[in-house]
C-alpha cells in the first residue's frame, strides 16, 4: 500500500510538471511569437471587428514546439513509456501537415489520405479493440478496430477541431476544455502513464488560449488546430475512451453534420458573417454551430463563443462522469 501511494504521488508530480512547464513556457514565449509573426507579415484579418483588424497567425507552431521541448526536458528527470513518444510523433506529423497547409494548398483529398496514414504508429499502442456499451457489454472488433477506427478517429478529431473555429478563442478554448476533460477522466480511471506527452500539449494549448481569447492577439492557423486535434484523437485512442471521447466531441460532430447538410443542399457559400454597429453578429445562416445562436438572437462574438464553451463543457462533463472505461 505504501508503494502504491508513493507511485501515485510520483505520477501526480510528473503530471503536474508535464502540464505546468509547457503552460509557463508557452505563456512567456507568446509575445515573442506575436512580434516575429507580425514583423514577417504573417497576418490574417479578424472579420468580426467593426474596424479592419489584422492579427498574426500560425501561432499554433508555439504549441507544438514548446510541448516537444518541454517533454524532451522532462525525459532528463523521468522515464516515460514508449506510448508517450509515439503519441508525440503522431501529433508532430499532424502539426507538420498543418504548417504545410498554412503555406501550400496540396488539395483536400491528398492531405486527408496522407494524414490518415500518419496515425498508423498508434495502432500497436491502442489499449483496447472493443467498444464497451452500458448494460450490453463489450463488442469486440479486433483487427477492424486497429486498421480503421484508430487512424480514422485521430484524422476525424483533428479535422473536427479545424472546422469548429472562426471566433476569437473558439477553437483553442474548446480544445483546452476537451484535453483537460480527457486528462481528468484518465486520473479518475487511474491510468496516466501513457498520456504525459499529450498533457504537455494540453498545458501549451491552455497558455495559447489566454492570448487567442477575445480579443485575439494571435491566431493559431491550421498548425494549431491539427496539432491539438490530433492530440485529442490520440488521447482517446490510447486511453480507450472511444465512447466518452465521442460524447465530448458531440458539439464538433454536430458542427460537421451541419456543414454536410449545407453542402448537400448546395446553399450559397459564406465563410464569414459580419458585425453590426452595436457589436452584435450578423450571420448568413444557422448552418454552422457557432452561427446558430447569432442567427436567432442578437449576441456578440464573445457571448456566442462563451455559449460554445458551455455547450462543449456540458458534453465533456457527461464524458467524464460516464461509468467504467469507455
Amino acid at each position: 500500500m505504501l508503494n502504491t501511494s508513493f507511485l501515485s504521488v510520483i505520477h501526480a508530480v510528473i503530471l503536474a510538471c508535464c502540464f505546468l512547464m509547457p503552460f509557463t513556457f508557452t505563456y512567456i514565449s507568446m509575445p515573442y511569437f506575436i512580434t516575429k509573426l507580425t514583423e514577417k507579415g504573417i497576418l490574417a484579418r479578424d472579420y468580426y471587428k467593426l474596424k479592419i483588424t489584422m492579427v498574426p497567425e500560425r501561432g499554433g507552431i508555439a504549441i507544438l514546439l514548446v510541448a516537444m521541448v518541454c517533454f524532451s526536458l522532462a525525459t532528463l528527470f523521468f522515464k516515460f513509456s514508449t506510448t508517450n513518444y509515439v503519441a508525440l510523433i503522431v501529433v508532430s506529423l499532424f502539426g507538420l501537415f498543418g504548417i504545410l497547409d498554412d503555406m501550400v494548398d496540396i488539395g483536400r483529398v491528398t492531405k486527408l489520405l496522407l494524414m490518415y496514414y500518419c496515425s498508423y504508429p498508434l495502432i500497436q499502442y491502442a489499449t483496447t479493440t472493443a467498444f464497451t456499451f452500458p448494460t450490453v457489454g463489450n463488442f469486440e472488433t479486433g483487427i477492424l478496430y486497429l486498421q480503421f477506427v484508430v487512424p480514422t478517429f485521430v484524422l476525424v478529431a483533428s479535422n473536427l477541431v479545424n472546422m469548429h473555429s472562426g471566433f476569437n478563442g473558439l477553437a483553442s478554448g474548446l480544445s483546452t476544455i476537451v484535453l483537460i476533460s480527457l486528462t481528468i477522466r484518465s486520473v479518475i480511471v487511474g491510468d496516466i502513464e501513457n498520456i504525459f506527452a499529450l498533457v504537455c500539449i494540453a498545458g501549451a494549448t491552455l497558455a495559447f488560449f489566454l492570448y487567442d481569447r477575445y480579443p485575439s492577439k494571435i491566431f493559431w492557423g491550421n498548425v494549431g488546430s491539427l496539432t491539438t486535434g490530433a492530440a485529442i484523437g490520440a488521447f482517446i485512442i490510447i486511453q480507450g475512451f472511444v465512447i466518452s471521447g465521442f460524447i465530448m466531441l458531440i458539439p464538433h460532430t454536430i458542427n460537421f453534420l451541419l456543414y454536410v447538410y449545407w453542402r448537400v443542399m448546395k446553399f450559397p457559400v459564406a465563410k464569414f458573417g459580419k458585425t453590426r454597429e452595436d457589436g452584435t453578429l450578423e450571420v448568413p445562416n444557422p448552418l454552422t454551430l457557432k452561427w446558430v445562436l447569432p442567427y436567432y438572437y442578437r449576441v456578440t462574438e464573445r457571448q456566442a463563443t462563451y455559449a460554445m464553451y458551455i455547450f462543449t463543457g456540458f458534453f465533456c462533463l457527461l464524458g467524464i462522469l460516464l461509468p467504467g472505461r469507455m
